[in-house]
This record gives C-alpha cells, structure tokens and sequence, in this order.
C-alpha cells in the first residue's frame, strides 16, 4: 500500500531552497582627486562632530558649574545622561539603517541632531542641559555610521579594510584633543553657549554634506521584528543603569548611597532578562551564542583591557594637571602634540594593517603604554606640561594604533559568518568601548581617592608646631597675609590652612603616581597575556593543519 501511493502521489522535492545570494554591489568608479580629497574631509568632520559633541562637555565640566549653579556631583548627570542613551540608541539607529536605507536615515537623523543641537542654545538650568544631553546620546549616533561610510565612499575596494578603517575611525580619535585646544577660546568668548553653537555649527556643516554629497546605498534587510519590543526596552533600561551607576558612583560613593545599589541590581537584571529573551529568539537580536565563544571572548577582553589603559591619559594625566593648578590654555601644546602623534600613527597604520599583524601591532601599542606610564609615575609638585610630552606622545600613538587592526578583525569575524552578525560584533565593540572607558574612569578615580587618604594620613602624622620645621614653615605661609591680619593667632591658622592645602596636593600626586604603577604593572600583565595568546595561536596551527589533511 504505501508503495501504491508512494507512485501514485506526486514527489515532493526535500531540498532546501538555496538562500538567496547578496545583490552584486555596483563596479567601483574611481572619482576625482578634488571630490575623493572632499569625501575623505567630509568623512573627519562627522567625526568630529560626532567626538566633539561629548568630549566639550566633559572636558570642562568644572568651568561650566558656575554656568549653570550647580555642585560637581551634579554636573556629571549631565555626562551621565549622556551615555546611558547613547549605545542603545546606536544599536536603534544602525537596525532603522539597514532596514529603511542610508539616504533617508542620514537625512531624518542629521535634521534631528541639528534640532537637539539649537536646543542646547535654548537650556538655562541644569534640568533642561540633563534633558538635552540625554537625547543628544541617540541624536549623535548616527554621526559615527556616516563618518565611517563618507570615509569608504572613495576608496577602491582593495583599500577599504586598511585605509578606510583607519581614517573612518580618525574624526573620534581627533575629537578629544581637538576639544581640549579649542575650549579655552570658546569658553571667554561665550562662556557654555560657545560651546554649543560650535556644535551648532557643525551639525549644520554636516547636514549639508548629507545633503550634498551622495553615497552608495548598502543592501536593505529586515531587522526589526515583534520580539523587539521585548529585548529593547530590557538592553535600555540596562545599559542606562549601569552607565548611570559607574558614571556617578565615585561621586556619591560606592557603599554610602542606596540608590546606586538599587540602580546597580535593576540593571543586570534587565541584562539578564535580555540574555534569556536572546537565548530563545529564532531571530536573535544579539547572538549570544557566537559572543560566548573564545575568540569573541578574548576580542572583548582586550578592547576592555586596552580600553582601560588608556585611563592614563584620560584620568591619570588630565587628574594630576588639576591638581598641579595647570589651565586649560597651558594644555594647548601638549594636546597639540597628542593630535599630531594620533594623526601620524594612523596613517602610518594605513599602509601595514591586516588581520595577521594584529597581535604584533597591539602588543606595540601596549608597550607604548607601559613606557609612558612608568615616565609619569615620577611626577612631582613642579612637573608641568612640558615634562609630560613624550609620555602623551606615545600615548597618542597607542590610541591611533590600537583600534582599526582590533575592528578589522571583528568585522571579518561578522562578515565570515553572514550580515546579521553584524550587529552583534556592534554591540560588542560598543559596549567594550562605552563601558569600558566609564569603568576605567570610575575604577581609577576611585582608586586616586582612597590612595590620597592613605596618603594624607601618612604625611600628617609628622606634622605637628613641636616641630621648628613645621612651625617655621607655618610663619611662612601665614606671612603672606601679614598686611591684611594683624592678629598673630589668625595668622597661624591662615600658614596652617595653606600648609593642610599643600599637604592634600603631595597626596593626590603621591596616589597618581600610584595609578601609573599600577596601570604600568597592569600592562605588562597585559602584554604577558598577549604573547601567550600569539604562542598558543602559533602553536595551534599545525596540529590544524595536520588535521585537515588527515581528514
């Protein structure tokens, strides 16, 4: 019998459909000195703007207290609201590019960013600027896309993972410096709102590249589907949590304040409840599954690692120039410099980058670190910013060097395994890069503070008027007010004042120069893990090799 129907019913083709290929992209065409020069300029300038929107604020977060009247705990919302928005609205705006098109995504998300940027004119408290801010995390994200697409626009196709990788990425790389040198100009001539019509006016720059200069549109796909609305919301309210709970932790301190426990627990819960949600997705959002593998695994780890490193700069340095009583003006040079030096590691790095010298290209990098944070784990109350140029200089190398080989990589990994993998390597690049530079912040900050006390506990203890030194030295000091304070007693208490002042400044160079042993001993761990890695790697060859022949 089933035989009979076996013959009798029409056979049934059990193969599985072959998946559609990928459209054929369009023959590159070479365009025009002048318009490739104007491409790759255009390409910095989103860049740039994208950078420059963050880094104006927090780097002169002390200047605009007076502004906006209020303490510097509550400042730092105003960089915290900031992140918590932005690595989620990243991921939001890269699934609307890829399903509604690059021409209408950059259209729609420049005008909204010129919007967001003219309403920082119109903030005048403190309020209004968190608002702001928080919004301008979304708004800002889609600068980073174009920046990296203007910069492959021009390139022929055998020049877009070295060339283009390396300078896509420069406009960020240069924002910090840049902002650094341009903030104390801004700052006389408008106070907080220079700083903001300058991202005025770069936002209206960028829109009418936008406008202006078409490029190639990358293939649609489907991103979104029901099961968004679910994992959304969780990955939001967890990154939001978390970068709220590291950017404002040092500041409220860690164990003294309930709510930053509170914050900390809703957020890995809502992490976790978004791993399980992507665990038994048939279209995961994230693939969990592919990130928990070792070579996602330790990409991760060294992004986070290198990421935290270059807290030296960020924390280190810039920390010990405050307390050194250097001004933004005097830092004009050195960021100079840093500028110069990132600038020439890139494109030096362009013409050698590909995936197998990663490792020796990422294992310079981390010696470059090692040596300047061992120079400037000698700095004393008379360092200034000339003692400083060399380590920063390397510092400036490292940065410039570092990332595009690690993103080229992580993007050939995607890529091997199918465009949808695309955005899982996103999240992991942006949240290694995010959260990474919020930690290393929060972690060394914090460390800077406990090892001043210990400090300051330390160099008190032999202060005491029995002393003819101290005693001497209170005079002094006292001395300088001797015109204005007749009263011999009020003037020992004013030399003493300022005696408890210097001693608070040896302690906090004493614990900096603590963090660059640390951040020193930290990267030859770093670099001892590396070579282990590349011997592994090594070795692990041909025994592949082998196998796959037997086989």
């Amino acid at each position: 019998m089933s035989d009979t129907s076996s013959t009798l019913l029409p056979a049934v083709d059990k193969t599985e459909p072959a998946p559609a290929s990928p459209p054929t992209p369009p023959p590159f065409v070479p365009k025009p000195p002048l318009l490739a020069a104007i491409y790759a300029l255009s390409s910095v300038v989103l860049g740039v703007t994208q950078g420059l929107g963050l880094n104006l604020i927090t780097s002169n977060l002390t200047g605009l207290q007076a502004s906006f009247g209020a303490t510097y705990q509550e400042m730092g919302w105003v960089t915290a609201a900031y992140f918590a928005t932005n690595m989620t609205g990243t991921i939001l705006m890269y699934k609307i590019r890829t399903q509604f098109g690059l021409r209408r995504f950059a259209e729609i998300g420049l005008l909204v960013y010129v919007l967001i940027a003219i309403a920082h004119l119109l903030t005048h408290d403190l309020h209004s600027a968190i608002l702001v801010r928080a919004v301008m995390g979304v708004a800002a994200a889609p600068l980073s896309t174009l920046a990296f697409f203007y910069m492959l626009e021009w390139l022929p196709p055998a020049k877009k993972m070295s060339i283009g990788i390396c300078f896509g990425l420069l406009g960020s790389s240069m924002s910090l410096p840049l902002a650094r040198m341009i903030s104390p100009e801004l700052l006389q001539l408008g106070d907080w709102q220079g700083l903001y019509l300058v991202e005025v006016g770069l936002a209206l720059v960028c829109l009418g590249i936008v406008f202006t200069l078409p490029i190639t549109h990358p293939p649609r796909m489907k991103m979104f589907d029901r099961d968004d609305i679910i994992s959304f919301p969780l990955m939001a309210v967890g990154f939001a949590c978390i970068a709220i709970f590291l950017s404002m932790g040092r500041s409220f301190w860690w164990l003294e304040t309930p709510w930053l426990g509170m914050l900390l627990a809703i957020g890995i819960g809502s992490m976790v409840l978004l791993v399980l949600v992507e665990l038994h997705r048939k279209n995961p959002m994230v693939d969990l599954r592919w990130l928990s593998t070792r070579d996602m695994l330790t990409f991760a780890g060294s992004l986070v690692a290198f990421r935290l490193l270059l807290s030296e700069q960020s924390v280190g340095v810039f920390g010990l120039f405050s307390v050194l009583n250097v001004q933004n003006d005097q830092l004009i040079p050195i960021f100079g410099l840093v500028g110069a030096c990132t600038f020439g590691a890139t494109a030096v790095l362009s013409t050698i980058i590909k995936p197998a010298r990663a490792p020796a290209i990422h294992l310079f990098a981390l010696l470059l670190i090692a040596i300047a944070a061992w120079l400037d784990s000698h700095s004393t109350a008379l360092s200034r910013p000339e003692q400083f140029y060399v380590s920063q200089g390397l510092i400036g190398v490292a940065s410039g060097v570092f990332l595009p080989p690690a993103m080229l990589n992580g993007i050939m990994k995607a890529i091997s395994r199918g465009p949808q993998y695309i955005l899982s390597f996103l999240t992991v690049f942006l949240t290694t890069q995010t959260f990474g530079g919020i930690l290393g912040g929060a972690v060394f900050s914090s460390f800077v503070s406990v090892r001043e006390q210990f400090h300051a506990n330390i160099l008190s203890q032999d202060i005491s008027l029995l002393d003819p030194l101290v005693a001497q030295r209170v005079q002094l000091y006292g001395g300088v007010y001797s015109r204005v304070l007749t009263d011999p007693a009020l003037r020992n208490a004013e030399g003493m004042a300022l005696l408890g002042g210097t001693v608070t400044q040896q302690s906090y160079i004493l614990a900096y120069n603590d963090l660059f042993i640390v951040i020193f001993v930290g990267t030859l761990f770093t670099i001892a893990a590396l070579l282990i890695h590349m011997l592994v790697t090594a070795l692990s060859r041909p025994a592949a090799a082998v196998a796959s022949a037997a086989a």
